[in-house]
């Protein structure tokens, strides 16, 4: 049976190492880092889902006061990211972790969610609109460099 908790700091290893399956492209350290961050922060949390003793999956939440594609009101509760290990999805898993991110949105004073997710990726772009979200807006971003 998978168990869901808020990742408290002896959690922080667990948590790099999931984070690292769901961002590659970066280090153990800046993985650990971003954990903490998480873990530690006051408008931020991490939840895991464990399964028999080892963590499968985790969830990054923040609160959003800047502008969020789509939403009237601030704070917005923001899924950050989630990853679930391949042999636990389709089981729900992901589903939870994203109940218990909005839930922890709602406690802290949100009254919309939101999220995002790369234009090509269309197994994230399933999941959320499984899950309930609205497409807002599709954009490409640009950048220059000038000196």
């Amino acid at each position: 049976m998978v168990r869901l908790m808020k990742a408290e700091k002896e959690h922080a290893k667990c948590a790099a190492d999931l984070l690292m399956k769901l961002w590659p492209d970066h280090t153990e350290e800046e993985m650990l880092e971003c954990a903490s961050e998480y873990i530690e922060g006051r408008e931020k949390a991490a939840f895991l889902a464990r399964e028999e003793g080892a963590f499968c999956g985790i969830c990054l939440v923040s609160l959003r006061h800047d502008y969020v594609e789509g939403t009237e009101e601030n704070p917005v509760g923001y899924l950050e990211g989630i990853y679930v290990d391949d042999a636990m999805r389709g089981l729900g898993v992901a589903r939870a972790l994203l109940g218990k991110a909005q839930e922890w949105a709602k406690e802290m004073g949100c009254h919309e969610f939101a999220s995002d997710c790369e234009l090509d990726n269309t197994e994230s772009l399933k999941f959320h609109l499984a899950c309930g979200f609205e497409e807002a807006n599709r954009i490409i971003c640009f950048v220059k460099g000038i000196g």
